[in-house]
């Protein structure tokens, strides 16, 4: 089982992460982080969170009555990829696992794999 420290090291291995981060999504904190220089880690978290919760409501919004549950999200910018993964976790709430990839060095693939065996491995 990882933990924050263990989760956030095993995501910035992945090849090309520049920048991580892990976020509560009931309150937009962010709870663990490895940014660049400058960038402030909890408005960025909050931003994050903002734009996770109004996918989520958009998706429900065109498929009514349905149940909608977002696995992960991608974003692809002219910088770079951005890479979300939802995690329910027992004792901290919601979190989400928040990668930027460099555009040229990752492969999104294996980035989205990696994710996915990182969340089953975090304590949950």
């Amino acid at each position: 089982m990882l933990g924050i420290d263990g989760c956030l090291a095993e995501v910035m291995s992945i090849p090309g992460a520049l920048d991580a981060m892990l976020v509560d999504h009931t309150s937009g904190m962010a709870v663990a982080f490895s940014t660049a220089v400058g960038v402030d880690a909890d408005r960025s978290a909050a931003a994050l969170t903002e734009a996770l919760r109004a996918t989520t409501d958009g998706l429900a919004r065109t498929c009514p009555g349905d149940v909608v549950r977002i696995d992960d999200m991608l974003v692809t910018t002219d910088k770079g990829h951005h890479l979300l993964r939802l995690l329910e976790t027992v004792f901290e709430g919601p979190l989400v696992i928040y990668v930027r990839l460099d555009l040229e060095r990752s492969n999104l693939a294996l980035a989205r794999h990696r994710l996915s065996t990182i969340s089953s491995r975090f304590a949950t």
